[in-house]
Parts: structure tokens; C-alpha cells; sequence
């Protein structure tokens, strides 16, 4: 092996010098490597990898190098995200074919994207998220000496929820409480201005609202032959009273702020999309399957970060759109633009025909928000509500 390195290395001098004496004939100035010595015909050496330029300039050579070279890096910059966004699974496509140099790397696109997103969330004081506490007056029922209230998860024009009682009991203490019985619930708000919404709760139900002292009864009644025993009974009632006094907590904090989730979710998300990539690269993964010699697993991450990367493009815009459009129409519209992006790109990257491409697009998708974004994202948002 040695003596094949050596010879290899003897024929790479003798072509050099080859080249070098053909191009001193044409008139070419040729010089001689700083390092080795041997001619230099190009920006590096090809015998041992010195470069031409060894950056000794003047303060004005400098200047005019870093401003070259700022203006290359944005030109880049502008390329990658042109093709990010006309063109669907370019740049996932340009890194397994290997044109590489005409585009930003994946993940440092991933990492600049996404930071500019939270940036300009902070600079425009933009919530992700705002939840207004609204409080409905209860009216208490009672039923045999007990009282009872109507379930407000029942819709009696939903057959979907027709399984569930109408009333459900409240202990005497709670109903017999000063300030009536209320029931609160949240109005959400994507990407609007923080300050501009707050909670209109009348005194009585802001005063119920901060009593926090809840007892609940366990009912059982519906389990004739499995009734629970005094232990069961009392856990029971001590987990749903630990479970109601921090939903209770959480809506004061929404109270004063229906932007205190903003916090935790500007926090949690990044870290937690992080982690959601390779999941959905694993997906892609499972689903090409047999085109496992083709799609090495650097390959569906590289186009995970990409579809990942447009998303946060896309929140950018929906948080612009939301200042001038009704905010379902546009969650409604990133949802749609989202899916036939990430559709068109999985088509341009895998190269199937259209029937199998919709096939897998459908069910990568429904496994991965299902499964895994919004699992995970109601993680995030449970643990900034409850403060645990």
C-alpha cells in the first residue's frame, strides 16, 4: 500500500509539472509553492493542498475581502431561501445528489430560520398563543337532596357526545358556596398582539374563581357491582381535587395574563420540534422502506429539517396575515399551504408516482401529528398551564 501511495504521489508531481511547463509555453506565469516547492498552476497546490492565498493584505484588502464576502453569504442566503419556498424538496434533493455549495447546510438553516422567527416574535411583543378566561354562570339543580349541575361537556346537538350524562353532581359544600357555581373555559388567540385581550370576569366569578378550596364528591353510582372502597374513594377525590385546584390556578394566571403560556411555549417548542424531526425521519423511513439503498436515513432527516424549516416560514407568515385576516381563515390557509408544500416536496424528493406519493403523505402525516406533534405539543401546553 505504501508503494502504490508513493507512486501515486510520483505521478501526481510529474503531471503537475507537465501542466506547469505547458502553461509557461502559452506565456501563463507559474510559481512555485511557498510549502513544497513544487509549481502551483491553481488556488491550491496540487501536491500538498497549500493555498495561493495566505490572506496577508492591507487594512483595505481586508475590508474589501469581508465585504465580498458578506455579499457572497447573502446571495446565498437569498438562493437557499428562494428555493425553500418555490421550489419543494430542492434543497433535500441538492444535498443526496451533492450540490451542496449553492445552499445553506439544512440544519444551519433550521437553526437561522428559526431563531429570526423568535426574534421577531419578541420585537413585534407577538403571543403565540393567548388564552381569554371566559366564566358562564351554573345553574344548580337539586335532585333528592343533592345537587347536581348540567355537564357542560354535553352537546345535546352533537350525537357525539350523547353518551355522556347531562347532569353531573357537585358536592353540597361547593354548591352552597358564596358566589355562585361558574364554569370557565378559554378563548384561544394565535399571533396577536400581547395586551390586547383580557379577561371581562364579573366580581362574583373572579371571587370564585380565587377560591381554590375544592372538594370533590366521587360518584360511583354507575358501578353497582364494582363499588369503590373507603381508600379508593378518598384517593379519588384527593386526585381530582389536586387536578381542579391546578386548573383553577392556572386560569388566575390567565386572568392576569392571557399571555403567561407564551413563556413555556417560546421556551419548550424549539426543544421540542428538535426531538420531533428525527421521529418524523424515522416515518419517512419506515415508509420508504424499500428504497432503503437509495434513502439512507441522513436522507429523510435532511428533508425532515427542510419540511420543519418551511414550517417556521410559514408561522412567520401566518403571524403577518393574522394582523389583517381573521385568524381561522388564516390557520385554515397555513394548514392547507402546509400540506401541498410538504405533498409537492416528498413528490420532487422520493420521485414515486403520484398514487403511492399521496399514499405515504397521508399517512406520515396522520401518524406523525397524531402520534407524536400533537401528543407533544399538548405536553407542552398542559405543563405551561398548570405550572407543575
Amino acid at each position: 500500500m505504501d508503494e502504490l501511495e508513493a507512486i501515486l504521489e510520483t505521478s501526481a508531481v510529474a503531471a503537475v509539472e507537465v501542466a506547469a511547463s505547458a502553461m509557461a509555453d502559452r506565456g501563463h506565469q507559474v510559481g512555485a509553492c511557498p510549502n513544497c516547492g513544487k509549481p502551483m498552476i491553481g488556488a491550491f497546490c496540487a501536491v500538498c493542498g497549500q493555498p495561493r492565498d495566505i490572506h496577508r493584505r492591507s487594512v483595505w484588502g481586508l475590508v474589501k475581502v469581508l465585504v465580498e464576502d458578506i455579499v457572497s453569504f447573502d446571495s446565498r442566503i437569498l438562493r437557499t431561501g428562494f428555493a425553500l419556498v418555490s421550489k419543494p424538496g430542492e434543497l433535500a434533493l441538492a444535498f443526496r445528489e451533492g450540490r451542496t455549495q449553492r445552499y445553506l447546510p439544512a440544519l444551519r438553516l433550521y437553526l437561522f430560520t428559526s431563531l429570526v422567527f423568535f426574534l421577531i416574535l419578541g420585537f413585534t411583543n407577538t403571543a403565540i398563543m393567548q388564552l381569554q378566561v371566559v366564566a358562564t354562570p351554573q345553574k344548580i339543580v337539586w335532585q333528592n337532596g343533592k345537587p347536581y349541575i348540567r355537564n357542560p361537556a354535553r352537546d345535546d346537538g352533537d350525537p357525539d357526545t350523547a353518551f355522556l350524562p347531562k347532569m353531573i353532581p357537585i358536592s353540597p359544600e361547593k354548591a352552597r358556596k358564596p358566589g355562585g357555581l361558574w364554569n370557565y373555559s378559554t378563548k384561544m388567540y394565535f399571533f396577536e398582539p400581547i395586551g390586547i385581550y383580557h379577561a371581562d370576569l364579573s366580581p362574583e366569578a373572579r371571587a370564585r374563581l380565587k377560591d381554590t378550596d375544592v372538594n370533590f364528591e366521587v360518584d360511583d353510582a354507575h358501578h353497582p357491582k364494582h363499588p369503590l372502597s373507603p381508600d379508593a374513594r378518598k384517593k379519588a377525590a384527593q386526585t381530582k381535587s389536586w387536578i381542579e385546584k391546578k386548573i383553577y390556578e392556572g386560569m388566575q394566571r390567565l386572568v392576569a395574563d392571557p399571555a403567561a403560556l407564551n413563556g413555556p411555549l417560546t421556551t419548550w417548542i424549539p426543544r421540542v420540534l428538535f426531538l420531533l424531526m428525527p421521529l418524523y425521519a424515522m416515518l419517512l423511513a419506515l415508509f420508504y422502506i424499500r428504497q432503503r439503498k437509495t434513502f439512507y436515513y441522513v436522507d429523510h432527516l435532511i428533508f425532515s429539517l427542510t419540511i420543519h424549516t418551511f414550517g417556521f416560514v410559514l408561522l412567520l407568515a401566518a403571524a403577518g396575515a393574522a394582523r389583517l385576516i381573521p385568524g381561522n381563515t388564516v390557520a385554515t390557509a397555513a394548514l392547507v399551504i402546509g400540506g401541498l408544500y410538504t405533498l409537492l416536496a416528498t413528490r420532487r424528493f422520493y420521485q414515486q408516482n403520484w398514487f403511492w406519493t399521496v399514499v405515504k403523505f397521508a399517512l406520515v402525516s396522520f401518524f406523525y401529528t397524531c402520534f407524536f406533534a400533537l401528543p407533544a405539543l399538548g405536553v407542552v401546553i398542559v405543563l405551561g398551564f398548570l405550572n407543575v
